[in-house]
């Protein structure tokens, strides 16, 4: 699904019905309003307040001002601390903020780097949700090699982490309302290519792939189900 742009709104990757893959190099980091923050725009619908999901890179000491999330807001925490009043948050922290909710992220010396998605809650999924995904325990996947940890559901949305050990292939299958997966570590592989650790892909609603590793396996981040076709 495509949407109209204003004159203000920026367009990334903002067709939903098309295939998106980012790997790292690929983009160029553009700064934000905040002196030492700046952003990947991997998808975005907007301006400034947007419909958005981003890499955002926070320099040592670094600040953003307080802000409202009007249509909540998903962190994975990659790399360094993430700081707010309300905690901090080391790398593998999965955070949810509400809608409604707000905070004032405050970096510590360690500096940041995080993927965070924005606007795309429904309304009715109100629970703010903090994980250390160091200390939580790993479920048997579907085949042998993988390894899951959940970390979200509502609604047909689902999110999770996935350990792939090296040389596991994963059965052909099909994803309804799309897949999105962030590479966290190793290289993950599909019949399309290859993705390497700091790659994101976006995959539509009823696309299919048969994923698999080799022998540096991987760790990915992947949501299921969240895309707008899966109303359509």
């Amino acid at each position: 699904m495509s949407m109209p742009a204003t004159p203000e709104e920026t367009l990334v990757r903002a067709d939903f019905r098309q295939r998106a893959v980012v790997r790292p190099g690929d983009d160029d980091w553009l700064p934000s309003p905040s002196a030492g923050v700046e952003r990947m725009m991997l998808d975005r619908i907007g301006g400034e307040v947007a419909r958005a999901t981003s890499l955002v890179r926070y320099a040592p000491n670094s600040e953003f001002p307080e802000h409202i999330h009007g249509g909540g807001e998903e962190i994975l925490v990659l790399e360094g601390i993430f700081s707010d009043e309300h905690g901090d948050y080391p790398a593998g922290s999965y955070v949810r903020n509400p809608i409604g909710s707000a905070h004032t992220p405050k970096i510590g010396s360690d500096g940041c780097l995080i993927l965070v998605k924005l606007h795309q809650f429904d309304p009715l999924d109100a629970e703010r949700k903090v994980i250390d995904t160091g200390s939580e325990p790993w479920l048997p996947g579907l085949v042998p090699g993988l390894s899951v940890m959940p970390l979200h559901e509502f609604g047909t949305e689902r999110v999770a982490l996935v350990r792939w050990a090296p040389n596991t292939r994963f059965n052909r299958h099909r994803h309804w309302g799309g897949e999105e997966i962030f590479v966290i570590e190793g290289t993950f592989h599909d019949e399309h290519g290859h993705y390497p650790a700091g790659s994101w892909l976006r995959s539509p609603h009823l696309s299919e792939h048969t994923p698999y590793t080799e022998d540096d396996g991987a760790l990915i981040w992947v949501k299921t189900g969240h895309l707008p076709e899966a109303s359509a």
